[in-house]
């Protein structure tokens, strides 16, 4: 199998339906012997923010999510792809277009929240799938994963 530079990236947030996107696309980069870029994006906005936090609180949150996805994805594999971890600050549809110039595809889960939402696209995977800069792939929710993210 010849090695590909271009990455597959997936976008992760810590949900079902983002742990099936990761779990997607670490096979896919497997299977295209190419690196497997797994982003989570996160905003701070202290005057908004009803928290008491900080930016280098939020940007650990963040790497802690893509840590925990990609430990859990990881686990049990016989083959796991080099994995770049990224933890971008901004508004997830804006930072998976960026994150998709160059890349081999771009992988979300479909949406997460509210059953309601079953009928389209969630604002980020459709974002993505307008704006993206290279192939989308976009990995559907089962009903179970929406019963566990509407609770």
């Amino acid at each position: 199998m010849s090695t590909n530079s271009a990455p597959v990236v997936v976008g992760v947030d810590g949900t079902p339906a983002s742990d099936r996107a990761l779990q997607w696309a670490m096979d896919e980069a497997v299977v295209r012997g190419c690196p497997l870029t797994v982003v989570n994006a996160w905003t701070y906005e202290p005057l908004t923010d009803w928290h008491e936090t900080s930016a280098q609180q939020a940007q650990a949150d963040s790497e802690a999510v893509v840590e925990k996805a990609v430990h859990a994805a990881s686990a049990g594999r016989a083959d796991v792809p080099e994995i770049v971890r990224q933890s971008l600050r901004g508004y997830a549809a804006a930072v998976l277009e960026t994150a998709s110039e160059g890349a081999a595809m771009l992988v979300v889960g479909s949406h997460t929240g509210h059953p309601v939402r079953q009928i389209v696209l969630g604002s980020t995977s459709m974002h993505c799938v307008r704006h993206a800069h290279a192939p989308v792939v976009v990995i559907p929710v089962r009903d179970r994963e929406l019963a566990e993210t509407s609770r």
